[in-house]
């Protein structure tokens, strides 16, 4: 299938408001809407996985809908959220057996909400393919939605696509995997023409001994990479990339998450060593278990850290862990954190944007 491009000219001195990767999570949409304050006078551009993984996505793509009969709202599908593929004619309906392997060991997504919202049992579906036009009959605003939506939106200056792309190749002369589902796009040699804005890959995988979930603004290959993180990470944030008009490389973005803010009333030093152990490389060995907290050596590196117990996710003495760090935060007094994790040792926390842990007294 070829990619739909959109090619769009944004009225002169708007905003334009970036969001990518929600992923259902209605709460971080619209905290981070409201944190930014956006308005009829501003344009926002979805950039696309605002499906799945997520609780609530039924209910993410009827906000979403809403939105963009107001016409400045723009949404780009990412390689979550295309299910229309369900019902093109290309579609192989073996495939179908997986889908719904997909549907029940994950219990969320659009295809559970809608069987739930349909009183179709999810467990009980059966021929999934006879079920998937049902779902097709029962919810046609929806997927007509989801169907006219494009790939990448292009405008003068900008190039707003999820995942990546491959600068002088027009975007129709992409297939939609190079433009959906690219990994790590700021490590490739690709140095764009437009100022490209990606989601797809959390920010947070980009560093190896940091957790930092603000966008990273490339000026030398003109690419902003601003997935946070949400609900893929437990300390992740939603961020909204800030241009302030349709030719402005003065960018600036909020986030947001729900974590309850404190003040620090120590200063402390920072860490002098760390090291993030993250999704794709989380195996480790338990060298000793503990009630609260486990000694653990990561099994790639041999890099040995305390990681809380809780974390891990079997009882064997080699299994995979949530993502993790050892990374003592610099903080002085009066710096506003947020708390993440609260255990006997001290907290969890974020400063602008960086996760770490902080032993001092918080007010």
């Amino acid at each position: 299938m070829k990619p739909h491009i959109l090619r769009w000219d944004p009225e002169p001195g708007r905003r334009l408001l970036v969001v990518s990767d929600i992923h259902g999570n209605v709460p971080y949409f619209e905290g981070v809407l409201r944190k930014v304050g956006f308005s009829d006078r501003d344009e926002l551009i979805i950039d696309g996985d605002f499906l799945e993984k997520g609780q609530e996505s039924l209910r993410m793509l009827r906000i979403l809908m809403e939105l963009a009969r107001r016409g400045n709202t723009h949404v780009l599908l990412g390689n979550c959220d295309d299910w229309y593929d369900l019902f093109r004619p290309e579609w192989d309906d073996t495939n179908d057996e997986k889908v719904l392997q997909y549907v029940l060991w994950r219990k969320s997504g659009l295809l559970w909400d809608m069987c739930n919202a349909a009183g179709i049992d999810p467990f009980d579906m059966g021929d999934f393919t006879a079920v998937k036009h049902r779902l097709l009959r029962a919810f046609p605003l929806e997927w007509n939605f989801l169907r006219s939506l494009p790939h990448a939106i292009e405008t003068g200056h900008f190039v707003f696509v999820h995942a990546g792309r491959t600068p002088g190749k027009r975007l129709e002369d992409h297939s939609v995997g190079e433009l959906v589902k690219v990994d790590h796009f700021l490590t490739l040699n690709r140095y764009c023409d437009k100022w490209t804005v990606v989601g797809h890959w959390p920010t947070v995988l980009y560093g190896t001994d940091k957790v930092i979930a603000n966008p990273i603004i490339d000026r030398v290959k003109r690419i902003a990479s601003i997935d946070g993180g949400c609900v893929l990470k437990d300390d992740g944030q939603l961020n909204c990339l800030i241009i302030p008009h349709r030719e402005s490389e003065d960018f600036g973005f909020v986030s947001y998450d729900p974590f309850p803010e404190r003040t620090v009333l120590d200063d402390q030093a920072e860490g002098d060593r760390s090291y993030y152990i993250r999704w794709g490389d989380s195996s480790v060995e338990v060298l000793e278990r503990g009630e609260e907290f486990s000694r653990c050596r990561h099994r790639r590196t041999g890099y040995e850290m305390e990681i809380l117990t809780k974390y891990l996710f079997t009882d064997n003495p080699i299994t995979d862990c949530n993502d993790c760090t050892d990374y003592v935060l610099p903080l002085r007094e009066g710096d506003r954190v947020r708390v993440v994790e609260t255990c006997s040792r001290g907290y969890f926390v974020k400063h602008k944007g960086t996760s770490g842990w902080y032993y001092g007294r918080l007010v």
